[in-house]
């Protein structure tokens, strides 16, 4: 018998401490209904693991699940060696122990997860949070109290998990969007203030293909930072959209009693995934007035800098696009090829599907409409492409050579015209990029960042530091869209 999910904690590590993460299966709770999970250390999400800016600490892995798998630590601009991926590493084995040794170069907040098939590991839970502590003590404004949240979802069917293939990947189309929506794993979260608080929330989207358009409704919201670190400005927001694997640093004030609801909007639905319960006697302020907005005159100086590439051309352009084999497709769907596979409860009649790809692209899908023609499409007969425009080359045959210290501007093209436009998280293991501009538009407000969302048509340009040498590679953060091809290899020397 499975042992029960234990709920999240924190650990604070010390520069040079050891700390032991198991992967192992557990049961957990979801909607009154009891499920079989994987978790780090037996919590879903894994642990928080809190250290200082600069600290180097070993994460002494232990894989006790029954499958190959990898710890990936993303943003963490940590030594090549150990980024946990099959280009730099073996798959740690079951009961096999693998020694990560990371150093935490940036403030903020990174997080951990498999980097094989995550489709399946990381959607049944596999992921964690690092919280890096500034050295700086007013690199963040004062707060009363810190949290981290993982947005996620998984899809359920008949009170479990829906299968998954041990073969493939499927949903590889649209990706495996989930029908119960979760924070830190559960599917309603609350969190407890009192009046006059102010909350900075460290906030993930561990989902494999959800987007959230994430807001506490009636709080008054200042987004303060993102994947790595601050903003140059900080600014007052009602929502922060997040694709998969990007990060928010979010500061909330609650200025009176009440119930704030924690909210997931897209243009025709609201989700509530959970609330802020402020009750008590006000604090006092616990700095100067939330009103006040601050701008790092560090920052600024050095993001003008990076803006004079504004004017460059782009040094690598990538196309993003999908080919896949419709016969196939339409075969496993007909005549039953994926027999014991769930359909989780969608469309039947794959109508949704041919409007999909014969309709006019939206920016941003934000549910599965496609039916059976997304859960029967599989990493096999689905191949989603990073095309490098130079060389014609595709995604694992795309391996550029890079110069240490060198700023790479790079251009990515979100194909609109291709069979199925959708939008991708483009990520960059090991190194950290900001986004110049979007669509002609200049950014006017910068924050590092090692993934960014292109909506569909988007063509965005972005200037890469190449400041970690190593093998590197760049992919879609779906996780299906990953599986089914998209990713490409860069090395610095």
């Amino acid at each position: 018998m499975l042992p029960e999910a234990v709920e999240t904690g924190e650990v604070r590590l010390k520069n040079g401490d050891i700390y032991e993460l198991v992967a192992s299966a557990v049961t957990e709770e979801l909607g009154g209904k009891k499920v079989t999970m994987l978790a780090y250390n037996g919590s879903v999400p894994g642990p928080t693991i809190r250290v200082g800016e600069g600290d180097t600490v070993t994460i002494r892995f232990v894989n006790k699940t029954d499958m190959p798998t990898l710890l990936h630590s993303h943003g963490v601009r940590m030594a090549n060696e150990f980024d946990g991926t099959h280009i730099v590493q073996p798959d740690v084995l079951p009961s096999e122990t693998f020694d990560y040794v990371l150093t935490f170069t940036d403030p903020g907040v990174f997080w951990y997860h498999p980097h094989v098939r995550e489709d399946l590991q990381q959607n049944m839970g596999l992921y964690g949070n690092f919280l890096v502590t500034p050295k700086d003590g007013t690199y963040w404004s004062p707060a009363d109290h810190e949290e981290t949240l993982f947005l996620s979802d998984v899809l359920m069917e008949d009170g479990h998990i829906a299968p998954y293939s041990k073969k493939y990947s499927t949903h590889a189309l649209m990706g495996r969007f989930g029908n119960t929506l979760l924070v830190n794993g559960k599917t309603s979260y609350t969190i407890k203030a009192e009046p006059g608080e102010v909350h900075r929330l460290f906030v993930t989207n561990a989902a494999t293909v959800r987007p959230f358009d994430f807001r506490i409704a009636g709080a008054r919201m200042k987004l303060v930072g993102g994947d790595n670190g601050r903003y140059e400005k900080e600014t007052f927001v009602e929502s922060v959209l997040l694709g998969p694997s990007e990060r928010a640093v979010i500061d909330v004030h609650f200025s009176a009693a009440g119930s704030y609801p924690l909210e997931h909007r897209t243009p025709t639905k609201v989700y509530t995934l959970g609330e802020v319960s402020v009750a008590g006697d006000p604090v006092p302020p616990i700095g100067p007035s939330f009103d006040e907005l601050r701008t790092s005159v560090q920052l600024e100086k050095e993001f003008d800098k990076l803006r004079a590439y504004l004017v460059k051309p782009p040094e690598k352009v990538l196309r993003l696009l999908v080919t896949f084999d419709m016969a196939k497709v339409m075969g496993l769907m007909t005549g039953g090829g994926m027999s014991g596979m769930s359909s989780g409860g969608h469309d039947h009649g794959g109508g949704g599907a041919m409007g999909g790809m014969m309709g006019t692209p939206v920016p941003i899908e934000w549910e599965d409409d496609m039916g059976d023609m997304n859960t029967y499409s599989t990493s096999e007969t689905v191949r989603w492409i990073m095309r490098d425009e130079a060389t014609g080359k595709e995604n694992t045959d795309v391996i550029w050579k890079l110069k240490l210290g060198d700023l790479v501007k790079v251009r990515i093209v979100n194909d609109p015209t291709s069979m199925h436009p959708m939008q991708h998280p483009i990520h960059f293991h090991g190194n950290r990029f900001v986004v110049l501009a979007v669509n002609d538009v200049l950014n006017d407000n910068m924050v590092w960042k090692d993934t960014a969302m292109l909506k569909t048509g988007d063509t965005m340009d972005i200037l890469l530091e190449a400041s970690n040498p190593g093998k590197w590679l760049a992919h879609c953060h779906i996780a299906e869209h990953m599986h089914s091809g998209m990713m490409i290899e860069y090395d610095i020397e």
